[in-house]
């Protein structure tokens, strides 16, 4: 049946504004597979987590979409990043061994002035797809920090040390956890959220971005 909704505002593909009903259509599907990485080297020595994968190299319309998605008030194109995740083969043989989906928080008063926190419309709704469970409140964000993208490697390191919280250990004690993320550069801000989570009992986290920068 046809949402009300979408007669008066019919979905459209997020990368080329044409009516879609799949949110991404095949002609823009086609074009952005250049930008996968196509081969992750990636070593976790000295990390907390214990895996990572991404899917595209932060460039060109990958690039020009999430700066879209996080600044320019384009929520919508949530459905179009998790189409993208979900037809994945290589990403939804990640998920499936994992029990949780945490996405990376942003502090409180970020939020409110962006309205939406991007990464958590994007696990919400591949929890709603998958059989992972969406757990959006049990690690935050405690300190409205400077922006990661302004900052040195080693600026980012001390930027964001000590800046999540754990709500509840019970919910990811013993638990595999996913880290979803939108874009990899230093790993600083992954890390030191998987530091609070390990500290807090899970046994096994992974990391999942839409980019590599």
């Amino acid at each position: 049946m046809i949402k009300i909704l979408d007669l008066i505002y019919p979905p459209k593909c997020g990368f080329c504004g044409k009516i879609c009903a799949e949110s991404l259509c095949t002609k823009c599907f086609l074009e952005i597979k250049k930008y996968e990485n196509k081969i992750e080297y990636f070593n976790t020595n000295r990390k907390y987590f214990d895996e990572y994968e991404n899917i595209f190299k932060y460039d060109g319309k990958i690039r020009d979409k999430i700066i879209e998605y996080k600044f320019q008030n384009k929520a919508y194109l949530y459905k179009t990043f998790t189409k993208i995740i979900l037809n994945n083969k290589k990403i939804c043989g990640f998920l499936e061994k994992y029990d949780i989906i945490i996405p990376i928080p942003i502090h409180k008063n970020r939020k409110k002035e962006r309205g939406y926190n991007q990464t958590e419309l994007i696990a919400r709704e591949i929890a709603k797809n998958t059989k992972l469970i969406l757990e959006k409140d049990v690690l935050v964000k405690i300190k409205n920090v400077t922006s990661q993208t302004k900052l040195t490697k080693e600026k980012r390191i001390q930027n964001v040390k000590d800046v999540f919280k754990i709500i509840s250990n019970k919910k990811i004690y013993k638990k595999n956890i996913i880290l979803l993320d939108d874009i990899y550069t230093t790993g600083s801000t992954v890390n030191e959220a998987s530091r609070i989570l390990k500290l807090a009992g899970a046994r096994k986290i992974g990391v999942l971005t839409i980019a590599k920068d």
